[in-house]
């Protein structure tokens, strides 16, 4: 793995020779729209990590920058970050640049944190995973949610058995904006939940299917508004409902079992999971039609206690961690391809009337 730069010396950063305490992680930020200057931020005050560069073609962006961050070099050229001596990137570029981009650095012998999507289609994502390991390089997905302390609870009480059988899971994520020039809603918004899904639920979709509508950019056939359903084993099945095109901020997650209900709201301040004893019980038997009654159980909801931390600061620390110990990330390459993989076949959909895809894994 590629040598980290300390004060005045190198140290080697190979899994059978680490030395965490001393190691510290160069980075540059490429791209300063949303998420740029969160990254930056986050390395800047990270212990272990030394914000270096910061590129982007807006001038006025990058004086910003130099006026929050005086020691930080700037830049226009994502050329001239790539020939310094940082050991790491975090491209924040629109997705339609993340192949290229993240080729460019992994080739220059940079680590990489793209964010999400990896990439516009499988075949892309594949040739990052391949270039990554053939350069010895750490390439990481910015999929943030994997790194929400309410995510991680969600998948510890699925996989612990006390929600029981899971049945369905229901998940929203809408609001109005911010609109996209060059891609639909899905490929904007579901990484996040389909990401989410696949992590909480420890399995892949068998299949994916999707429906929706380009409301605004009708021209463009740019989906505004989408509806995906992602069939899992076992019987299970997601429904995930996006949309740039809703009055209210909803970001909420229902996951019904056949114990208990568990309810995630993003948006909620403090208690952001609940978890509710209620369900339907089938009696053993009965000797009559007349005897058979569901019982139903309503209980009321309790909050399930979490530790908070900024999702985006623990994302960024995994990332040096995956530097340091020559370690896949959580939301590593083949997991950014595995999200790609269930977008191509929800896209598939959407465009043939909201046919059902089969995913091959």
């Amino acid at each position: 793995m590629l040598g980290l730069t300390t004060a005045g010396q190198t140290v080697n950063s190979s899994a059978n020779s680490v030395e965490t305490t001393t190691a510290c992680v160069s980075v540059g930020v490429i791209g300063t729209g949303y998420w740029g200057p969160k990254l930056a931020r986050n390395f800047h005050e990270l212990a272990g990590a030394r914000l270096d560069w910061v590129c982007d073609l807006r001038p006025q962006r990058l004086e910003h920058i130099q006026y929050l961050y005086p020691e930080v070099r700037t830049t226009q050229a994502f050329e001239q970050v790539l020939a310094s001596d940082v050991d790491a990137v975090c491209i924040t570029t629109p997705v339609r640049t993340h192949h290229k981009l993240t080729l460019q650095a992994l080739r220059a012998g940079k680590h990489v944190l793209v964010e999400k999507p990896l990439a516009m289609s499988s075949r892309e994502a594949e040739e990052i995973i391949a270039v990554a390991e053939e350069q010895q390089r750490v390439v990481m997905v910015g999929h943030t949610f994997l790194y929400n302390p309410a995510v991680i609870a969600m998948r510890e009480l699925i996989a612990s058995g006390m929600l029981g059988e899971i049945y369905y899971i229901d998940a929203t994520r809408v609001n109005l904006g911010l609109f996209q020039p060059d891609i639909n809603v899905a490929w904007d918004l579901a990484p996040h939940d389909i990401s989410i899904l696949l992590y909480a639920l420890d399995m892949r979709p068998v299949a994916a299917s999707a429906r929706g509508r380009a409301c605004v950019q009708r021209q463009k056939l740019i989906h505004d508004v989408a509806h995906l359903t992602l069939d899992f084993p076992n019987g299970l099945f997601a429904d995930v409902r996006v949309s740039w095109l809703d009055p209210c901020k909803i970001r909420r997650y229902t996951v019904v079992g056949s114990e208990r209900m568990l309810v995630y709201d993003d948006v909620e301040p403090e208690n952001k999971i609940m978890i509710y004893d209620k369900g339907v019980t089938i009696p053993p038997y009965a000797d009559t039609e007349a005897d058979f009654r569901l019982s139903y159980r309503t209980g009321e909801g309790v909050p399930y206690p979490i530790q908070w931390e900024e999702p985006l600061k623990v994302e960024c620390q995994h990332f040096l961690d995956s530097i340091r110990l020559g370690t896949e990330p959580r939301s590593g390459g083949r997991n950014g391809l595995e999200v790609v993989k269930v977008l191509e076949a929800a896209q598939v959909s959407l465009l043939n009337g909201g046919g059902r895809e089969v995913l091959a894994w």
